[in-house]
């Protein structure tokens, strides 16, 4: 492609691409950059630069790929028999984890920033770049705040450590941490996503606060200082504090029964564990405990967003680069006429990803002073989470094809990315469980319905085929009772004519009318490289990390 630099791989005759490392991921990333100022983080550019040249360096590429590759161990006694349920990790892990944290990942929003949701936004995106497994824990912990506000005396107690940005990976008394993370336990086997289902017990105890007796099927990060759960108490089902220490710095009958072997993400521990009595704290009110934490979820469903996006950028950052570094019957990669055809295509997927992505975080630091914003991230959350997630495992999968052979390699980070494409899409609720909290808002807040055809109007007119999908939208939330089996073709409807709406608003021209096209007229193609129309050269050159 002309302006890109020499590829010097060719030169010496050995065809391969140099590494993709000791590149800025937020500098060579324009739609990024545009995103950050455009949505309000104009204020956080160097610090997002800084961190985009960190986690783009060949040590953070080795770190990430060392704590893939050595994956957690439980170890459930000490040598005197005595146990213990702890975690051991690869020192890359507590590497990925310090610098995360210390970036301000997990407690940027919180810290009276102007944008902070915003950066939060920018730096998860970064890092889920090159190690999304470790962003698990911190999204965890950032998305923890939303619910501990309801519990004023936990809250003055734990929001310092998460405030303080410090990872603190030793096993002791939070009391004795200057940092701390939280993690979620709420499923169970016999309930899945039915959360109402769970059987775990809670019992009041005489001072003030709750036993816990039962399992979780999932507890993600279960070295986390403390665990948001979910059990049933007297008055119904409610939300628990459960730090891994009691207050008198006895270990807490948290048991750990064993690990998950996971296709992707494994350089997170997922368990199962068992509560024998455990010590907790009450979160909100007894029998208010989906309504407590589903503030919570709301914001770990924003990283849900925010991850396929990151992964969609990161595989075609990489895509890019093997194809400009690549030569194949007698030229580059990136000029065959259909590999660009392609690269193109996924190049709008992910602008249009990045920007739907940031989009949302915005409403999410705008919820207390503006009253439309809080409606319309409750429902284009879900919207995106949904769509994203659809998108991104085919996305990733076009990626590595883009590599060869050699994508499918344990070699090359795609394979990594390949197997974390899907957990977004079931973590925090699977395809249809979002579908049906889209409906769920629709029906019970016609706010959040009318600021998203709001926010969708912003675009209305110069293009045909979103205006007439504008009109569709409106039709189907002005009928009311949208039928459970229509449920995901109009989601899909509603995330794709909100990309599009952004995309016409804040994107070239070329990548605007090729993803309306493309993504909302008639004949658009089912694979990626089927690409209808736009400027394939401008669109590229926007793109590429070169």
């Amino acid at each position: 492609m002309a302006g890109l630099r020499p590829p010097t791989s060719l030169e010496n005759g050995a065809n391969h691409p140099p590494p993709f490392e000791d590149i800025n991921l937020f500098a060579t990333d324009t739609a990024l950059e545009e995103a950050l100022k455009r949505e309000g983080g104009a204020a956080h550019e160097a610090r997002v630069s800084t961190f985009g040249a960190r986690v783009g360096s060949a040590e953070f590429w080795s770190l990430a790929a060392a704590a893939h590759r050595h994956v957690p161990e439980l170890r459930t006694f000490d040598r005197y028999g005595r146990r213990i349920d702890e975690i051991d990790y690869h020192p890359a892990y507590h590497q990925l984890m310090r610098e995360g944290i210390g970036a301000g990942i997990s407690g940027a929003a919180w810290s009276g920033l102007e944008a902070g949701h915003v950066l939060h936004a920018a730096l998860e995106f970064l890092l889920a770049e090159v190690e999304p497994s470790v962003c698990c824990p911190i999204t965890m912990t950032y998305a923890a705040p939303a619910a501990l506000k309801h519990a004023p005396d936990a809250a003055r107690e734990w929001m310092p450590r998460i405030l303080a940005q410090v990872y603190d990976p030793s096993s002791r008394p939070a009391m004795e941490k200057s940092g701390a993370t939280i993690g979620m336990a709420m499923t169970e086997k016999q309930g899945g996503s039915d959360v109402r289902a769970n059987t775990t017990r809670a019992e009041r105890a005489s001072d003030g606060a709750y036993v816990l007796t039962g399992h979780k099927w999932f507890c993600s990060a279960p070295m986390s200082d403390a665990f948001l759960t979910l059990a049933q108490a007297e008055g119904g089902l409610t939300c628990f504090l459960a730090p891994r220490w009691r207050p008198d710095g006895e270990r807490n009958a948290i048991h750990i029964m064993r690990l998950k072997e996971k296709i992707g993400d494994r350089a997170n521990a997922s368990s199962e564990i068992e509560y024998h009595g455990a010590y907790a704290m009450r979160i909100g009110d007894e029998g208010r405990g989906i309504a407590t934490i589903l503030e919570m979820v709301h914001h770990t469903r924003l990283d849900c967003a925010i991850a396929p996006a990151a992964y969609m950028r990161s595989g075609l950052a990489q895509a890019i680069w093997h194809a400009s570094h690549r030569s194949a019957f007698g030229k580059r990669l990136i000029d065959q006429p259909l590999m660009r055809q392609v690269l193109a295509d996924l190049a709008i997927e992910t602008e249009a990803a990045t920007a739907l992505a940031f989009r949302i975080a915005r409403s999410f630091d705008e919820a207390r002073a503006n009253e439309d914003a809080l409606p319309f991230s409750r429902i284009a959350t879900p919207v995106a989470k949904y769509w994203l997630n659809k998108r991104v495992v085919g996305h990733v999968a076009e990626c590595m094809e883009c590599h060869g052979g050699a994508g499918y390699t344990e070699e090359w980070p795609i394979a990594r990315l390949y197997r974390q494409a899907p957990l977004n899409g079931i973590w925090e609720g699977s395809g249809n469980v979002i579908c049906l909290d889209v409906l769920r808002a629709l029906k019970r807040e016609p706010r959040a319905g009318e600021a998203f055809l709001a926010e969708l109007r912003l675009a209305a007119g110069p293009n045909p085929h979103l205006d007439r999908t504008i009109k569709v939208i409106e039709e189907t939330i002005a009928k009311g009772g949208i039928e459970e089996q229509s449920a995901r073709r109009i989601v899909e409807t509603m995330a794709k004519a909100l990309q599009a709406s952004l995309l016409l608003r804040h994107a070239p021209t070329a990548a605007a009318e090729a993803f309306c096209a493309s993504r909302l007229g008639d004949d658009g193609g089912a694979a990626y490289g089927s690409l209808k129309g736009g400027d394939i050269e401008a669109i590229l050159r926007r793109a590429s990390p070169i």
